[in-house]
């Protein structure tokens, strides 16, 4: 078992990963998400990372069915050994998706939620997202992402820029996205911006749903 930082593409599959950045905002985001996701049904979480908040968060829900993914090996070992060791009946296995695919293992979701992705990824993953979530939720229905963000008219953060010249350097394609940049991606696809938050250390949790 190891318990060092990860991000994704880190080392080989090694069942448990540890994010620590999970420990410290897992509160918060159940404090938001207990306004913005249904009673019940069925949440789809894209890009789950080690497990550890999908754990956490079935938890905290357990009127939702929770489905934990993740397209990383590494990711998907972790998931499930948090899952067996938490013994949770509303927290699904975790299956493979990759958010740029045009085909998900899962054909439909009451909502969606993707935590840190956006900036460590490729565009097209977030672009993937905004299609697979147009495709699996039913109007209205809720898709929740969390993450930092270059927002027009607010003064990036110092430990912001920083993170994003890091998240550059590890691979180009990753980075810092501008919001707006985001939002008209969602709109092109079919979801509607409808709330901001602001979390601690800079971070956003930001609400779409489904036209």
């Amino acid at each position: 078992m190891t318990t060092e930082p990860w991000m994704p593409g880190d080392g080989e599959p090694v069942a448990k990963r540890h994010a620590p950045a999970t420990l410290r905002n897992r509160d918060a985001i159940v404090d938001v998400l207990s306004d913005w996701l249904p009673a019940t049904g069925r949440v789809l979480e894209v890009a789950s990372g080690s497990g550890e908040h999908a754990v956490h968060f079935a938890g905290a829900f357990p009127n939702l069915a929770w489905q934990p993914s993740d397209p990383d090996p590494a990711g998907l070992m972790s998931i499930a050994a948090y899952r067996t060791e938490a013994g949770l009946a509303n927290l699904a296995a975790p299956v493979a998706l990759d958010a740029a695919s045009d085909v998900w293992p899962v054909e439909r979701a009451d909502a969606m939620l993707c935590i840190n992705m956006v900036h460590i990824s490729p565009w097209e993953a977030t672009v993937g997202l905004f299609a697979g979530a147009a495709r699996l939720l039913p109007p209205g229905a809720p898709l929740i992402l969390y993450g930092a963000y270059i927002e027009a008219g607010f003064a990036a953060a110092e430990s912001n820029l920083a993170f994003d010249v890091n998240l550059r350097a590890r691979d180009p394609a990753w980075g810092l996205r501008d919001l707006d940049m985001v939002k008209a991606a969602a709109q092109q696809a079919g979801l509607l911006f409808d709330e901001r938050r602001a979390m601690p250390a800079n971070n956003l949790m930001l609400l779409f749903r489904r036209v």
